[in-house]
């Protein structure tokens, strides 16, 4: 069992910058796949960005590459998320999630943990 607690977001004007943590309960931290998905109004749930246990690998939607930067700390059991040039679009309830494996899901039903959520909205 794991527990997924998120923090740091925020209102914050179209190109700014935010950082979201992701504080995890639990001494497996650095055996799980975790991911950030994204939820709009009227919206499904968006996978965002994932990191594996193993060797820290990454991979991004395409939305937010090369603007949003994943890492996780195994020795503080968090994961982060540092979101850069921020736009209207991004805004949404940003979910952490964690599955035990090794590679990478990008699927929302494949994930069998998930935080609270913590609110982004972009002003234009």
């Amino acid at each position: 069992q794991v527990q997924l607690v998120e923090s740091g977001g925020g209102l914050v004007q179209a190109g700014g910058s935010l950082r979201l943590s992701c504080a995890a309960s639990g001494r497996t931290f650095r055996t799980y796949v975790m991911a950030w998905f994204r939820q709009a109004p009227g919206k499904e749930r968006e996978f965002v960005v994932a990191i594996t246990s193993i060797d820290s690998s990454t991979y991004y939607a395409g939305s937010v590459k090369g603007r949003f930067t994943i890492s996780r700390d195994n020795a503080k059991n968090t994961l982060y998320l540092q979101m850069s040039t921020l736009k209207p679009e991004d805004t949404a309830v940003y979910y952490c999630a964690a599955r035990s494996s090794v590679v990478v899901h990008t699927t929302a039903t494949e994930y069998d943990y998930w935080g609270q959520g913590t609110q982004v909205t972009v002003s234009p």
